[in-house]
């Protein structure tokens, strides 16, 4: 029952599992390609098959009237998504889907230490604390020292901390352009920052793997606007704990669908990392400042 103009929490709780079950879907769907395209084509192919869904779009952005200064933290955000998403598709095709899910929860954390040092937000204790809580969390998922690191653990760390960088400044962004320009604006910039990088390692891809990357395009997107709709039901402190449960997603289609045996481990330190996002999620809503902490999901492809 909503209980007052705008608030549903069950529908911010629906449609926050169906952004889950959209963002479960592109990682299966980028897992089926596998390693045969490299990283940098894949990621432009996903752009690009999905400029379908930027003709919407098109019109709000050239009404923007966008500064010059605008245009230069557009463009620095697209750098850093575009770094970061190519690092995304190579180690998603070389680590176990349940790591790079649980990696990927670095975001949320590395943007509280970044909206401190450009957002002029308070760093308090209890945030270090967190922050400490979370970097523990991938020490368990990595345990260096313990087992062989892979490339692809290396750049989830840097995926992380770019995605993270992104967010920071679309979130400034969205103080000064709509959200359609926003989003709009991220998958132009991208697309032309992969352009070059894939045409250098070009493949020629199957009628099959552009139809799988296709998909891709059209989940992800799908999991964007869904998360849209959950946000805009309900508070950040009811959709993000169920945005979580793409943990578990992650491991039961990395079993029953690679055969990716689930690993205690990486499993634990998921836990303390979303332990940590979980505090500092609570903690902005219980002193209510405007809400930094993305949902896990507002820093994917």
């Amino acid at each position: 029952m909503t209980t007052e103009q705008g608030y549903n929490p069950v529908k911010g709780v629906f449609w926050m599992l169906v952004t889950g079950l959209c963002f479960v879907a592109v990682t299966a769907l980028v897992k089926m390609v596998g390693p045969r395209l490299p990283a940098a084509e894949t990621a432009f192919l996903r752009y690009a098959l999905g400029i379908v869904f930027l003709i919407p779009m098109i019109k709000p952005i050239l009404n923007a009237n966008l500064t010059r200064r605008q245009v230069g933290l557009f463009a620095s955000r697209g750098v850093l998504h575009t770094l970061g998403v190519v690092l995304w598709f190579f180690a998603m095709a070389r680590i176990p889907i349940a790591e790079v899910t649980a990696m990927n929860y670095l975001s949320p954390v590395y943007v509280t230490v970044g909206a401190a040092l450009f957002l002029g937000e308070k760093l308090a204790a209890r945030r270090i604390l967190a922050v400490v809580l979370a970097l523990i969390g991938v020490l368990i998922i990595l345990r260096p020292g313990f087992r062989e690191l892979s490339s692809g653990h290396f750049a989830m760390l840097i995926t992380a901390l770019t995605f993270a960088g992104g967010y920071i400044i679309a979130k400034k962004l969205s103080e000064e352009v709509s959200a359609t320009v926003v989003v709009g604006m991220l998958s132009v910039t991208v697309t032309i920052g992969l352009a070059p990088l894939a045409a250098a390692v070009w493949v020629t891809p199957t009628l099959g793997e552009l139809g799988i990357l296709f998909a891709v395009a059209c989940f992800a997107t799908a999991g964007h606007y869904t998360m849209t709709l959950a946000f805009a039901a309900a508070p950040i402190t009811v959709t993000q704990p169920v945005s979580f449960l793409q943990m578990v997603w992650a491991v039961l289609l990395g079993w029953i669908g690679f055969g990716e045996q689930p690993d205690f481990w990486v499993i634990v330190g998921a836990g303390v990392i979303i332990a940590a996002i979980s505090f500092i999620t609570w903690r902005e809503a219980v002193i209510k400042r405007r809400q930094v902490t993305p949902l896990v999901g507002q820093t994917k492809v």
